[in-house]
């Protein structure tokens, strides 16, 4: 079902890496968007501390199914915004 979605979308329209669709025009101004916040020394800041919570973090033996899944969805949302 889902591919079908995929195989059939509307003339215009793309799925991005966030998983959701939108228009290629949309993508291409939020792609500048992004690009243009976090290359900033103020962005760049950011991005390093958020690197730093995420990709960087360690998670122990003991973590939990729940905190490994916060943990990827974060570090999961951090990759967009590089990507982006």
């Amino acid at each position: 079902m889902a591919w079908e979605k995929i195989r059939n979308k509307p003339e215009g329209y793309h799925y991005s890496i966030d998983g959701f669709q939108r228009s290629k025009g949309a993508e291409i101004e939020l792609n500048g968007d992004i690009a243009a916040l976090f290359k900033t020394e103020l962005g760049i800041k950011v991005l390093n501390y958020l690197k730093s919570i995420t990709v960087d973090a360690v998670a122990g033996r003991d973590i939990s199914n729940d905190q490994l899944r916060h943990l990827e969805g974060m570090r999961y949302l951090y990759f967009i915004i590089k990507k982006e």
